[in-house]
């Protein structure tokens, strides 16, 4: 099993910057997927941005593309989202996720951005 604990949520304005964190406990390892997953208030959650295995290398939504940054911490098994040039619709609950498939999810955090 793995824990995961998402922060770093809350409220600016628009084009303001926040850095989410999720940190992982348990059966954690460093070679698994990790990613960022939103939802919006009355739409289904969409991928964000993910980062894989060792070598680090990520994908993004296209939607997020050069304003949000993925990075990992293997010593601290922890992901990192850092969100600028914030849109308000990018407001939403962030959750991060990982292993093969998506196995393991967040509780998720709040991001709101405001006009």
């Amino acid at each position: 099993q793995v824990q995961l604990v998402e922060s770093g949520g809350g409220q600016v304005q628009t084009g303001g910057s926040l850095r989410l964190s999720c940190a992982a406990s348990g059966r954690t390892g460093t070679t698994y997927e990790m990613g960022w997953f939103r939802q919006a208030p009355g739409k289904e959650r969409e991928f964000v941005a993910a980062v894989y295995g060792r070598g680090g290398s990520t994908t993004y939504a296209d939607s997020v593309k050069g304003r949000f940054t993925i990075s990992r911490d293997n010593a601290k098994n922890t992901v990192y989202l850092q969100m600028n040039s914030l849109k308000p619709e990018d407001t939403a609950v962030y959750f991060c996720a990982v292993d093969s498939g998506w196995r393991y999810w967040g509780q998720g955090t709040q991001v709101t951005v405001s006009s």
